[in-house]
């Protein structure tokens, strides 16, 4: 539904995509790299914008640039190909590694699965297909008491890395910033940076992840997501324990556990 796809991706451009992207864009120029993120964009995001929204895809491709942000690979079309047909997975990664190099200069070398679907048999998949890390989700059933904020191995890899979603402090961005129920409502830069700042010192690492459509989009801008995201870097770096990394960066300091 072309008409409906292209409603949408306008919609999203306006709401999300370029306010969201100007804001990284002067956090990433002030602090002079020191407020570092990670994109993960499909494949057919990358064509719908291209058609639709190409200022906004130009947006994304400045940011490229910076040098503080990577690009995640995934499926080209955010697929359960995975989980159904490993020879179809394979294709459409090799796919999307083209499409990051050809748009943004850069061949990726972290990976996120759909919904950051993951077991040990894609995991061994990507790595035999040359990542350093793949993202996961931090599953309390899985961990069995361990912390998602360590760097794990997948049984069975030798070299990829696992790096997992901190889905409470996600979350409290992603789903409960607005929820005027929520205790916490509403919540400010400053006391949510003060949360990060309890980590202990066996805290590798905080993986913030969430639909960037959060801000803006699922999020409005009447709820003051915008403003909280362009003030929470300057909170977070004001103390010399904590700073930004990407997935890549995480990867290559830090030993698995």
């Amino acid at each position: 539904d072309d008409d409906l796809n292209k409603l949408i991706v306008e919609r999203v451009a306006e709401r999300c995509y370029l306010p969201m992207n100007a804001i990284v864009q002067a956090l990433v120029e002030e602090t002079r790299g020191k407020f570092r993120c990670a994109y993960a964009l499909s494949g057919t995001l990358v064509t719908q914008l291209e058609r639709w929204a190409p200022k906004a895809l130009d947006s994304f491709i400045a940011l490229s640039r910076t040098g503080a942000v990577e690009f995640v690979c995934e499926t080209g079309y955010h697929s359960l190909a995975a989980v159904t047909d490993l020879e179809e997975f394979r294709a459409q990664v090799a796919e999307q590694k083209e499409r990051l190099k050809l748009y943004f200069g850069v061949w990726p070398r972290s990976f996120r699965n759909t919904e950051l679907i993951l077991d040990n048999r894609i995991a061994a998949v990507v790595e035999e297909l040359g990542f350093e890390c793949q993202l996961g989700e931090g599953v309390d059933r899985l961990l069995a008491g361990r912390s998602p904020r360590r760097i794990y191995r997948a049984r069975g890899c030798t070299k990829l890395k696992l790096l997992l979603r901190d889905y409470l402090f996600s979350d409290d961005i992603a789903f409960r910033f607005s929820n005027r129920e929520w205790p916490e409502y509403p919540l400010m830069a400053e006391r949510y940076a003060a949360w990060l700042q309890r980590a202990t010192a066996e805290d590798v690492f905080i993986g913030l992840f969430m639909d960037y459509e959060t801000f803006g989009e699922h999020q409005n801008k009447d709820t003051g997501i915008l403003e909280f995201m362009r003030h929470l870097p300057g909170f977070v770096l004001a103390d010399p324990r904590l700073s930004f990394q990407t997935p890549c960066e995480v990867a290559a300091a830090n030993p698995v556990v």
